[in-house]
């Protein structure tokens, strides 16, 4: 075969590939859709979403990392600055601090589908939102709390932080509960003065910034400013068992009522050993599924999962020790599938 011919050959077969390649690409036959979850911080809820991810991951063929951010909105930032930088086709993120994230978010939804999960940021270009509406859950945080101290009293609030539009409204329903008011569209209590109504007093809400050293301290401190605490109500998946250690280390375990939020293991151990009255719970497991399938979706072509009004709704739940068996059971089985 003379030089001519075999650089004919080469050629033709060159062409032969690129049209393969092109048509496998028409058929969709790229590379998984590459997805990640940018969380609000480190917390046992994220490691529950954690496992719902990996499911998402096989169950949409798609490749999923979780990026959970120590520091705050810093750290935040350079993880979706990071991931941009990669290439990524979507990003589902719980905003930490929505009103002054809105440029990173907006500018990230011009390069990638991306929407937010757990904790919106309602006035940017996200394409959707995966979580439950927080007022609600707060209400049902706050009837919790009415069974719990019946007579009433003194009732302290802790939470991460209020800029999230998740701790913000999931508070502000809890103290609506807590006074029986009706919904008020846009109203806010700032935290720092004291809110009562009839038999209920709720002497203060008190922030650690998702640090676990000062999160324990703010239990330990409103135990000591109010020897006569009714209950402490945990709004992050922390708070709770952090207020039951600052109880037992005080002697005051089962005399304080907790009502807590999300489904940390000693939370559930502490309605299991009568020390924590209830808890309501998310479903972060669910939410990460869903942000998968949403994500994969999309960047597959198919916008319909994006319902008329962008927010795909998980409701709460209200866990005690009535149904507390059920619910762990089924929440170990979906973390041993992981393992």
């Amino acid at each position: 075969m003379n030089r001519h011919c075999l650089l004919a050959r080469m050629i033709l077969a060159l062409l032969l590939f690129g049209l393969v390649v092109g048509c496998a690409q028409q058929k969709g036959e790229t590379a998984k859709p590459r997805v990640a979850i940018v969380t609000n911080g480190v917390a046992s809820f994220w490691t529950i979403a954690q496992a719902g991810a990996a499911e998402g991951a096989q169950e949409f063929d798609a490749e999923v990392t979780v990026h959970m951010p120590a520091e705050g909105i810093s750290a935040q930032k350079r993880i979706v600055q990071d991931l941009l930088t990669l290439g990524v086709d979507g990003i589902a993120i719980s905003s930490i601090d929505p009103d002054n994230q809105a440029d990173l978010i907006n500018s990230a939804a011009q390069e990638v589908h991306l929407i937010t999960i757990d904790s919106d940021a309602p006035e940017t270009n996200r394409l959707s939102f995966v979580g439950m509406d927080n007022y609600d859950a707060g209400r049902l945080c706050g009837r919790l709390v009415k069974e719990a101290i019946p007579e009433g009293g003194k009732i302290m609030i802790f939470v991460g932080r209020l800029e999230q539009d998740n701790a913000r409204r999931r508070r502000q329903g809890l103290i609506d509960e807590i006074l029986d008011r009706d919904f008020r569209a846009g109203h806010y209590d700032p935290p720092g003065s004291e809110l009562r109504n009839g038999r209920f007093q709720i002497v203060g809400t008190l922030t650690d910034q998702f640090d676990r050293s000062k999160a324990k301290a703010n239990a330990e401190d409103a135990l000591s400013l109010f020897p006569d605490l009714a209950a402490m109500v945990g709004l992050f998946a922390y708070n709770p068992p952090l207020c039951l250690e600052a109880l037992k280390q005080a002697g005051k375990a089962g005399d304080v009522a907790v009502i807590a939020f999300d489904e940390a293991d000693e939370t559930l151990q502490g309605i299991k050993d009568g020390y924590i009255h209830g808890t309501v719970v998310q479903d972060p497991y669910n939410y990460a599924l869903e942000s998968v399938r949403v994500l994969t979706s999309i960047i597959r072509g198919d916008h319909s999962v994006i319902p008329e009004n962008g927010l795909i709704n998980i409701p709460a739940r209200q866990i005690r020790a009535g149904n507390l068996g059920v619910f762990w059971a089924d929440l170990k089985s979906k973390m041993s599938r992981q393992r």
